[in-house]
């Protein structure tokens, strides 16, 4: 039976939009304005393309897509009542028809209880697909009858068990009262935001940087959000959510694209090995990086004499030395030094003539003598990053008197690698990004003669989100830190899922590298795992509960659920691995078709990935398969069946999983036990396991 306000609910629905189209046509209508005439004073094109601006930001933000922009209502003890949406809708007479859902009128929508209603006598759930009103789910709240446990059972469930597509979906009709606090928080300083899988601490993250934006639209907007992902594959799955909020503004990336964004000719395509990348992102590259810089900076080996006319010039080598030391002191990054240490050599040259002629004359006469020019590129060259580390790398020498103080021999050797015979064709690794970016801290822009920057600076933001931040490594998080404006982050992610090599052990040892600044960091603990089943989420805790003992366990809102489903194969003498393979092929088509039609994911240890891969397409199955690469990544996750490498799935959430050899897992990755954690809590419906190795003794005792 249909409720009885559903028409009443519709007709206020279609009214809203209306009056949006109406506020879309304005918009166009006022961009359509400003682009007659495109000549004009310079203040007047500045003007323009100002109004330009900002006119597109606000055609971005009504924007909604397929999305509802009413999903809830609240009704107040005070006769007050609000639709809360998307974003704001008033009509002519600028009454609020729609509440942004951000505005503080709508917390109690979020946050209201049967202990604590916040004024409310009701609180209306919407159940829509696109403006068709299908459903409505009504909370009273009496004090006598109602408990303090999440709101609005009914939708959030509904939400819960929707297939999904491949994309993260927003959480805005269904924000529970422990993620709207985390979502709210101030800007100032650090948030810390920990939550076990299933928590949604990614989208409440990316709810928060909405929130921010329209909270503080001045001054965040003029400086700019970042979100920090770990690969794009995982960007591509969450890019939809801040543009469905009507905030498209945000910068999503990767740590290798923010140093693209300096240097386009850096490519990062190259894996590193988990000893070579445990090394490079440890803390004591700092001082190794600065040590390279110094050894580029070197007196002359004999003293140089030239030719001036009749005469010869000279620079000694204690000079040499005199004028580098002096260099040091003044400046601070390596390649503002350079014209410093030109003036003085020239001077120190002119001054060795009985004559002592002017130090621009001799400089014009010598700049270009093949001796001299040596002398000062080995007294103080001009260095990019990539120049840097690629000679730092091709020479054992020069690592062993870089890091010789500061890594044991076996951790050095690692770094090293040969030059190739071709710098454009120098690649480079994920775990070199963060080097490159020390580097440039260090060495700072190259500088033309008239001491303007032929590189650009390092750009802050006014916030930065970043997410898994447990697998980043100390030099990463120093770059991230140099991002930011004024330390206002908000950090998430879960110690027990950290797995990459040198993952820090608690949030203390992450916050050592990020900029805390003057306000004491906030954590925020998520405990409720909204997505697991608690079949799967028990299963899942035994692993937890050995990879990470001091973590406390995450309790599931959906109490029941199918359970895990564990199938061993009995392989065959000649192939016993290809029984495997073939086996979780024929589970991921029956994992799919028991879904009807959701997402399945095929989780394998990198060693199986490509046998499973020739399996899939022998059987002509439609299916996306997710590169280790994460820079390859050319397109979304498959919105049905998608192979994905163990090391990928992190932050993921599919229907049904089908995870492939558990053991293996436990073997090849860095933090065996957390990987497998990992694997076990993507699905929010279906669990499938597929051995022929024994299982590992966490998953049967």
């Amino acid at each position: 039976m249909n409720h009885p306000e559903i028409a009443a609910e519709q007709a206020h629905i279609d009214r809203a939009h209306l009056l949006l189209n109406e506020a879309r046509d304005r918009a166009r209508k006022l961009r359509g304005m400003v682009e007659v005439g495109r000549g004009g004073t310079t203040q007047a094109r500045y003007e323009r393309d100002v109004i330009e601006g900002s006119v597109q930001n606000r055609l971005g933000q009504l924007q909604l897509g397929s999305a509802s922009l009413i999903f809830g209502r609240i009704d107040l003890d005070s006769d007050d009542r609000f639709h809360i949406g998307r974003l704001a809708v008033s009509d002519e007479r600028q009454e609020p028809v729609v509440v942004d859902w951000r505005a503080p009128v709508a917390e109690p929508f979020y946050r209201a209880t049967g202990r604590d209603p916040m004024g409310l006598i009701r609180r209306r759930h919407f159940v829509s697909r696109g403006r068709e009103l299908l459903d409505i789910e009504d909370e009273l709240f009496d004090l006598d009858q109602l408990d303090e446990g999440f709101q609005g059972h009914g939708a959030l469930l509904a939400a819960l068990d929707q297939n999904r597509d491949g994309q993260l979906r927003d959480i805005v009709a269904t924000i529970q009262g422990e993620q709207d606090q985390i979502i709210r928080d101030p800007l100032k300083g650090m948030v810390i935001v920990q939550g076990g899988p299933g928590t949604g601490k990614t989208v409440v993250a990316l709810h928060r940087a909405a929130y921010l934006l329209y909270t503080y639209r001045f001054p965040l907007e003029g400086q700019g959000v970042l979100v920090v992902g770990p690969n794009r594959l995982f960007l591509r799955y969450i890019e939809q959510v801040l543009p469905s909020l009507g905030e498209a503004g945000v910068y999503l990336t990767v740590l290798a694209d923010l140093l693209v964004d300096i240097f386009d000719d850096v490519r990062v395509t190259l894996p590193d090995p988990s000893d070579s990348a445990a090394v490079k992102g440890d803390k004591r590259m700092v001082p190794v990086i600065a040590d390279a810089i110094k050894d580029r900076q070197r007196a002359l080996r004999d003293d140089l004499v030239v030719g001036f006319g009749l005469a010869r010039l000279r620079v000694s080598v204690s000079q040499s030395r005199g004028i580098i030391r002096e260099a040091r002191r003044r400046y601070r990054r390596h390649n503002a030094g350079r014209r410093y240490v030109e003036n003085e050599f020239f001077a120190a040259l002119a001054a060795s003539h009985h004559s002592q002629p002017d130090a621009d004359k001799v400089r014009y006469r010598l700049r270009r003598d093949p001796r001299v020019l040596e002398a000062l590129e080995r007294m103080w060259p001009v260095l990019t990053p990539a120049q840097l580390l690629r000679d730092l790398f091709g020479s054992k020498a020069l690592i062993e008197s870089a890091a010789g103080e500061h890594l044991c021999e076996a951790e050095w050797l690692t770094l090293f690698r040969p030059r190739g015979e071709s710098f454009t064709d120098y690649r480079w690794s994920d775990a070199d990004v963060p080097l490159l970016d020390e580097a440039y801290s260090g060495l700072g822009p190259r500088l033309d003669r008239r001491r303007k920057a032929r590189d650009p600076e390092i750009r802050t933001f006014g916030h930065i989100v970043v997410d898994e931040t447990q697998d980043h490594t100390p030099m990463a998080l120093r770059m991230i830190s140099r991002r930011s404006l004024n330390g206002s982050m908000t950090i998430v992610g879960d110690i027990a899922q950290a797995t990459a090599p040198g993952a820090a052990a608690d949030w203390d040892e992450v916050l050592n590298y990020l900029p805390t600044g003057t306000i004491e960091p906030r954590v925020r603990e998520l405990t409720l795992s909204y997505r697991i089943p608690a079949p799967n989420l028990e299963l899942a805790n035994k692993v937890l509960a050995v990879a990470a003992p001091d973590l406390a366990i995450p309790k599931a809102v959906r109490s029941v659920g199918t359970p895990p489903r564990v199938v061993e194969v009995i392989g065959q003498p000649i192939a016993p691995v290809q029984s495997l393979v073939d086996r979780a092929v024929s589970m991921v088509q029956e994992e799919s078709e028991a879904l009807g039609g959701g997402s399945v994911a095929v989780i394998a240890p990198g060693s199986l990935i490509e046998m499973v891969d020739q399996a899939l397409q022998a059987t002509g199955i439609d299916y996306g398969r997710a590169t280790t690469a994460s820079r390859n990544v050319s397109g979304p996750l498959h919105p049905k069946i998608a192979l994905v490498p163990v090391q990928l799935v992190k932050g993921l959430e599919l229907d049904g999983t089908v995870v492939i050899e558990p053991a293996t897992i436990l073997e090849e990755e860095p933090q065996g036990l957390r990987a497998l954690f990992v694997a076990l809590t993507r699905s929010t419906k279906r669990l499938a396991i597929v051995h022929a190795r024994p299982l590992p003794r966490v998953l049967v005792d």
